[in-house]
């Protein structure tokens, strides 16, 4: 298995019922899977990189928050105007930043929870021509439709929380 992408990379998917709400149910469940992933955790565990060079949990918890952050506000730019540019941002210079060891991972957890509250919400019943609708995305140089989006953070949902799990199965935790 590849530490750096233990369910696989994102692979984007044709639009279906099915699909939608598997995916949606990954967004509103996430806050609590990073929960119970790092339950019972102690301060060395939440120090420890999920793999060699790569960030702790404690760094991966904030990561979660940070981005889908900017990921909620995406998907209102998105809802609410024609092809916005949205901001990237250097999430590697954002998880240095000092807020990442000063402020415990339950603050970014409750953050989550009412986060993804509210982005469920927001998104739960928009209907597959919602989904059409696109942002711009500056690094990548092209369009993203919602529904991209939707895929691909649910998938991060995963992927983040995934690290976490195999980690802590790797070690015995």
């Amino acid at each position: 298995m590849d530490a750096r992408y233990p369910i696989g990379k994102y692979e984007p998917q044709p639009y279906s019922e099915e699909q939608r709400d598997k995916w949606l149910l990954d967004i509103k469940l996430l806050p609590q899977a990073i929960e119970y992933a790092v339950q019972n955790l102690d301060e060395h565990q939440l120090n420890t990189p999920y793999r060699d060079g790569g960030w702790t949990v404690k760094q991966l918890v904030h990561h979660v928050a940070d981005s889908h952050m900017n990921a909620y506000i995406r998907f209102k730019l998105g809802l609410t105007e024609d092809n916005p540019t949205i901001k990237p941002y250097e999430e590697k210079k954002w998880a240095a930043l000092p807020d990442n060891d000063l402020v415990p991972i339950n603050i970014s957890i409750t953050l989550l929870h009412a986060l993804h509250q509210r982005w469920y919400a927001t998104i739960k019943d928009l209907t597959e021509e919602d989904y059409k609708r696109n942002v711009v995305h500056p690094e990548h140089g092209r369009q993203m439709s919602l529904w991209f989006l939707l895929g691909m953070y649910a998938w991060h949902s995963k992927h983040h929380t995934a690290h976490i799990v195999s980690l802590r199965e790797r070690n015995n935790w």
